[in-house]
């Protein structure tokens, strides 16, 4: 596990974007993808050394990052060290604290938070490992480590530290059943419904078949006279 979330040997930006590219299905309109290129570039340009120039590249990241957090609804700020190959599936609701650390070949999906447990400098964020898959709508809070190929499951709550290899899940949906008065009006419902549509059907059929009686012919007595 690489407690910095990234790899020793640091690629350049155009690789790093091209490596991320890739992790998206080679899809450059997919905000998640969208979203990492903006940290990378973010990242990139504290780098620059003419002060003049990053200054203006400075302006411009602000601009991409506040387009992809109000019209994506995904935080990530370059502040955070993020691994290579980063994979957001999807968009919506994903934080990811200022200061956190995630490894290599992870992915996050919509509904995401990953932050401290309270604010200031001594509580620290997670720490996530390589090749974790991060389920849509955990949160991962506080200073725990988070090992390396874990699985969280959706709607997961993670509070403690994670052992390499291991499976997190919520607690399963559970189905109550509706009560018995509920149930006895349904059915009643049901059964009402039923019959009155057998009728409306039995008077749609008999009123088919009904044949009326033709009428009756007047006959006009015929005078005879005597020549």
């Amino acid at each position: 596990m690489t407690t910095e979330g990234q790899s020793e040997n640091k690629p350049r930006l155009w690789q790093q974007i091209r490596e991320d590219w890739i992790a998206h299905g080679r899809d450059w309109t997919l905000p998640g993808f969208r979203a990492v290129a903006v940290y990378r570039f973010g990242v990139w340009r504290m780098g620059v050394r003419l002060a003049p120039l990053r200054m203006l590249y400075s302006f411009l990241y602000r601009r991409l990052f506040r387009y992809v957090r109000n019209h994506y609804g995904i935080e990530l700020y370059y502040t955070a060290r993020i691994g290579r190959r980063l994979q957001i599936a999807h968009q919506g609701a994903i934080v990811i604290h200022d200061h956190a650390v995630i490894g290599d070949d992870c992915i996050v999906r919509q509904g995401v938070t990953i932050g401290a447990a309270r604010l200031g400098p001594d509580h620290k964020p997670p720490v996530i490992g390589n090749r974790v898959s991060v389920g849509a709508g955990a949160v991962i809070i506080g200073s725990v480590t988070i090992g390396d190929d874990v699985m969280i499951g959706p709607n997961a709550m993670v509070m403690s530290t994670v052992p390499d290899g291991a499976t997190v899940t919520a607690m399963p949906a559970r189905v109550i059943p509706p009560s018995k008065k509920k149930a006895d009006a349904a059915s009643a419902g049901s059964v009402d419904a039923g019959h009155a549509e057998s009728s409306d059907h039995a008077d749609s059929v008999g009123g088919s078949d009904t044949v009326k009686d033709p009428p009756a012919t007047q006959t006009t007595p015929t005078a005879t006279g005597s020549a």
